[in-house]
């Protein structure tokens, strides 16, 4: 039997305020454990929430960034459930009437397009933080113990429909949905301190049926790569245990990272065993549309606006920037690039965003905006590739020394090393010439129609001219002389 997948992703969104949703408390992580929690945070008797309106701005921002719809009135509701990291037994959210009612989010899955639907965004207190593992009391045995400084922080969950029908999908989603979050400005994007966490809704249905199968809830994913190896062991094992008999059973499970697989944390709940009800002690949510748009002359140019300019004003392809306008900070140093080449050179400064500057600071471990390479000067050095100086491949070699030393001049580093490109046709005709003669045996594979032969004479071209010949001369030259 062939089965379809069907995922749904909730995204926990942890929102870039100086305080907490509903109290005056810090949000700052890595605080001593307890200390910034207050009287609201703790649900002392007597207290009383007061609603964070930077909080809900950041709602607004997000809405309108996806199309949705901006509830005009909403309500807070008491979620109902006992955990001993939730001092007061239930959680402030939202059921029925939430902040933020459908939209969509446009992302590429591979070099293919999708837009996936989002069903709402609703803003929520998170729960405090318990700790098993290498904890002991004051005598000095194990047990746990509770922190609660992140009790009361701010939430925006955001629900997609089940549209996704693929590992690949739900992670390109999810990867879509981290940077709008971040490029809006409403969460830091911290997958390690649990910024940004995913719960991933996996089941499977045979192909051809209509009804969904029964779900699981993987909660609390806090890696991409975590979240692919998720689903796909959830659909083996859902497969498997189908197919051999047995029931799937909807529950919540959590995902083992050193055993590479999911196990049973409790069974899920439905809404009904939450028992919501209008939280009494909060009012509703009313938001003017004037607030909406004051929030809205707030905006920055979205990544889907900035990737379509890319495509109209600079020739890239969709895909390219895509990845170009993952981030505001990539965004704005290739801008700054791009536009000062020649027309015609958004390719070539997407190329190196992508390649040689991503490749770099992945390996050495450091954000764009602690580049040693500004964008003026990457610039310089491009445009060097574009003017004939130097060959892209020189051009890495000289990146590198740049990189790495206090020279960030190309054209002095070009000079002093004597790294112009050859240029002259003569000089070149005259090299292709000694490899024809030294290498018979490969002219005469290249004449008996073995193309790779040509690639073969051209890198001994390359090697006699210490990599510095202008390849595209080398390549007609060598076309000319072989009467290709």
């Amino acid at each position: 039997m062939k089965w379809e997948v069907v995922i749904g992703l909730e995204t926990h969104v942890q929102l870039r305020t100086q305080s907490k949703i509903f109290s005056s408390s810090a949000t700052r992580y890595g605080a001593l454990p307890n200390t910034q929690a207050n009287e609201v945070d703790m649900a002392l008797p007597g207290s009383l929430p007061v609603l964070n309106r930077e909080a809900v701005a950041h709602a607004i921002r997000f809405g309108l960034a996806i199309g949705g719809t901006i509830a005009p009135r909403s309500i807070f509701a008491r979620k109902n459930y006992f955990y001993p990291d939730l001092p007061k037994n239930y959680q402030i959210s939202q059921y029925e009437i939430p902040v933020v009612l459908g939209g969509s989010l446009n992302c590429f899955v591979g070099d293919e397009p999708h837009a996936f639907a989002v069903t709402r965004a609703h803003l929520e207190e998170d729960a405090g933080k318990s700790i098993h593992e290498n904890f002991v009391g004051s005598d000095g045995k194990p047990c746990s113990g509770i922190d609660l400084n992140r009790a009361g922080t701010p939430l925006l969950e955001i629900v997609s429909e089940p549209d996704m029908r693929s590992a690949a999908q739900a992670v390109a989603y999810a990867k879509a949905m981290h940077a709008l979050v971040t490029w809006l400005g409403v969460c830091d994007g911290n997958m390690q301190e649990g910024s940004f966490r995913i719960d991933a809704n996996v089941s499977v249905r045979p192909f051809g049926q209509k009804e969904f199968g029964t779900r699981t809830e993987t909660k609390n994913v806090n890696s991409f790569k975590f979240l692919e190896r998720t689903i796909l062991f959830e659909v083996q094992r859902q497969i498997e245990l189908i197919e051999d008999g047995g029931t799937v059973v909807q529950e919540t499970r959590l995902y083992d990272a050193d055993r590479d697989e999911t196990r049973s944390m409790r069974s899920k709940e439905d809404a009904h065993d939450y028992r919501y009800f209008p939280d009494p002690d909060l009012p509703p949510l009313v938001i003017a549309p004037e607030w909406i748009e004051a929030v809205r002359s707030t905006m920055p140019e979205l990544p889907e606006q900035m990737r379509q300019r890319f495509v109209d004003a600079l020739g890239l392809v969709p895909v390219d920037a895509a990845q170009i306008c993952q981030a505001p900070e990539l965004a704005q140093y290739f801008e700054v690039v791009a536009n000062a080449l020649p027309a015609g050179q958004g390719k070539l400064a997407a190329n190196w965003m992508m390649g040689e500057v991503s490749a770099a600071l992945n390996r050495d471990d450091i954000a764009l905006n602690d580049s040693p390479i500004t964008p003026e000067q990457l610039t310089k050095l491009l445009a060097r590739i574009v003017d004939g100086t130097i060959s892209n491949k020189i051009a890495r070699e000289i990146f590198g020394q740049m990189w790495r030393s206090d020279q960030k001049d190309p054209d002095h580093i070009i000079e002093s090393k004597g790294l112009k490109q050859i240029s002259d046709s003569g000089a070149i005709a005259a090299m292709v010439d000694e490899v024809l003669a030294s290498q018979p045996a490969i002219v005469q594979e290249y004449r008996a129609g073995k193309q790779k032969a040509f690639n073969s004479l051209v890198g001994q071209v390359m090697k006699l001219a210490k990599g510095k010949a202008n390849p595209g001369q080398v390549n007609e030259i060598l076309k000319e002389k072989l009467g290709a």
